[in-house]
């Protein structure tokens, strides 16, 4: 029964490697500049601002920072606003980032939290590929629901919409 294993090794370090080239490549066309973790500074978030956190690093988390919680959409659908602490669970991370520019301001858009927040105790039909956290955070932030599907199309949209590289800081602990 070793094969499996050798196998199933095989498939994570493919998966590594292929996330750290989709780094180096969103880098390379100038949509990002840190990536969550690569840098310490931490910084306050603001209402409206997005927020991110890992899982199992390789996957990110997107949502809303709002008076101190956090809007999602959540795997079942349900769009909920959470504590800080509530959002790393489950979820291999232990830190939240928010989107800054390149002073370390957190990018906001000025309707973004409200927008957020209207939708609070809705369902949206939740898919992975079609309509995920990634999607819900940026119709948050721009007003349109486009289908993002991946974190680097994310990035590569709020570089758009901010005119700016991003930034991902880490926050200041509560």
């Amino acid at each position: 029964m070793p094969l499996p294993l050798v196998w199933l090794g095989a498939g994570a370090a493919a998966l590594f490697a292929g996330t750290k080239l989709t780094r180096e490549i969103q880098k390379s066309q100038g949509y990002i500049n840190h990536f969550p973790g690569e840098c310490k500074r931490a910084v306050q978030p603001i209402d409206g601002a997005v927020v991110c956190c890992g899982i199992y690093e390789v996957f990110q988390h997107t949502g809303i920072w709002v008076d101190n919680n956090i809007i999602e959409l959540r795997g079942n659908g349900l769009i909920r606003g959470i504590s800080p602490e509530r959002f790393l669970t489950e979820r291999s991370g232990n830190t939240i980032f928010v989107a800054c520019d390149k002073h370390r301001q957190p990018l906001v858009k000025p309707d973004t939290a409200a927008v957020a927040s209207s939708r609070l105790f809705e369902y949206s039909e939740y898919d992975l590929l079609s309509n995920n956290c990634h999607r819900f955070t940026m119709h948050c932030v721009t007003g349109v629901d486009r289908q993002i599907t991946r974190f680097a199309e994310l990035n590569a949209t709020m570089c758009a919409t901010f005119n700016t590289k991003i930034y991902w800081q880490p926050i200041i602990n509560a």
